[in-house]
């Protein structure tokens, strides 16, 4: 270990060993990458997402509360209804008149339980092909929910719910133009669900891990449900958390995440919510914003751009809803995220990392016609975020 990054952890542990932790120079620190080591950056991350507070002897108290309201929420919204569709094949006079699967009244059980089918399908298929290269979310988790793998248990499961869902549900229409219609080639899909081992009972993927925590999320906050691009952004948090060093918390990656999603699902979710796309805090304002940024910086290349009409929901949309996450590889998409968390104004910095990957290919689009720049926005070429960190770092400063 270089004696740099000793010294980095060392300023790093400084900071957090403080009862207090003064949040101003932990952003100072976490803005130029969180070492992994000894399971600080989860640790930062948790704190910079609000999730812990600054007093550190609130920490255990607060986390232990957490953690038992999700398994309540486990309880509630997974085991429950598991249970009541075990119980009722096996008893029919369970089935009574007011309440059948046919029944159309809109508080029946089972108008609920098909709808959050239709959710859950559309979950089920887009955290099957979560980073699909790299053989993680395909693994066993070593904290399999016991809750719900208990062997005793009969009820269904996420995973069995959807093997038996036989409605062949259409495709959610949630779907928002842009966040997948093109998908890097970075990130080549299965071609079939069946080219992934099952797992043997009492086993369960971090995939399954992930598609639980969007379906909670889904259920508690129905005014936007489940949008697809969510799980691009669960992803890299739970893979943080569900590889800390410290086994202790990553015991709790789920519910951990789950909270820190939550969390910063709160301060982006407005990108994921159509009605509000031209509004001030919608999506279209902040496309816009990359563009008047980029005018500010480099004329000349945003004129060009212009003058190909290439506009920025062609690219920046994905870039800015999904945090750069289908951008880069796994590992660089953290490290960017440290930045992005630790931004005092949250995500202005992440329009200067926009520019930045703008003007770093200036020369290329300067040449290039429609079809050439469109390929490149759409599979960025520069794989080196720590230049990408740097531009738009020289960016800010030069305001």
């Amino acid at each position: 270990m270089s004696r740099l990054h000793q010294s980095r952890i060392a300023d790093f542990q400084e900071v957090l060993g403080e009862p207090t932790v003064a949040l101003g120079r932990l952003r100072q620190l976490c803005f130029s990458g969180i070492p992994f080591d000894g399971g600080l950056r989860c640790l930062c991350w948790k704190i910079l997402l609000n999730y812990l507070p600054l007093e550190k002897a609130l920490w255990s108290s607060l986390l232990k509360k957490q953690r038992d309201l999700y398994s309540q929420f486990l309880k509630e919204m997974i085991i429950q209804p598991g249970i009541a569709k075990a119980n009722l094949g096996v008893s029919r006079e369970d089935v009574t008149l007011e309440d059948h699967p046919l029944n159309p009244n809109p508080d029946s059980r089972w108008n609920t339980y098909f709808k959050d089918n239709e959710v859950l399908l559309q979950i089920d298929k887009d955290v099957r092909r979560l980073y699909p290269d790299m053989a993680f979310f395909q693994r066993p988790t070593d904290y399999p929910c016991l809750l719900i793998l208990d062997p005793q248990n009969e009820f269904e499961t996420l995973r069995r719910r959807v093997e038996q869902t036989t409605l062949k549900s259409q495709t959610v229409a949630r779907n928002r133009s842009g966040v997948t219609n093109v998908s890097s080639p970075l990130k080549s899909t299965p071609s079939s669900l069946s080219e992934y081992e099952v797992l043997p009972n009492g086993c369960e993927a971090h995939w399954e891990v992930v598609e639980r925590i969007l379906f909670i999320y889904a259920k508690l906050n129905p005014g936007i449900a489940y949008v697809q691009g969510m799980n691009e952004i669960v992803g890299p948090l739970y893979y943080t958390f569900a590889t800390d060093p410290n086994s202790e918390w990553k015991e709790h990656a789920e519910a951990d995440t789950f909270f820190c999603f939550t969390n910063l699902m709160a301060e982006i979710r407005d990108n994921f919510i159509k009605s509000l796309d031209d509004s001030q805090c919608g999506i279209t304002y902040k496309m816009e914003k990359v563009y008047s940024t980029l005018k500010e910086k480099d004329v000349e290349l945003y004129l060009k751009l212009q003058e190909q009409n290439i506009k920025p929901q062609f690219f920046a949309f994905r870039w800015l809803t999904l945090l750069l996450s289908q951008e880069f590889l796994l590992p660089d998409v953290i490290r960017i995220w440290d930045s992005l968390f630790a931004d005092d104004k949250r995500f202005d910095f992440l329009l200067l990392v926009c520019c930045a990957m703008l003007t770093l290919i200036r020369d290329q689009l300067l040449e290039g016609d429609f079809t050439l720049n469109m390929r490149l926005l759409q599979d960025y070429p520069i794989s080196d975020v720590h230049l990408i960190l740097k531009k738009a770092k020289e960016l800010q400063d030069s305001k």
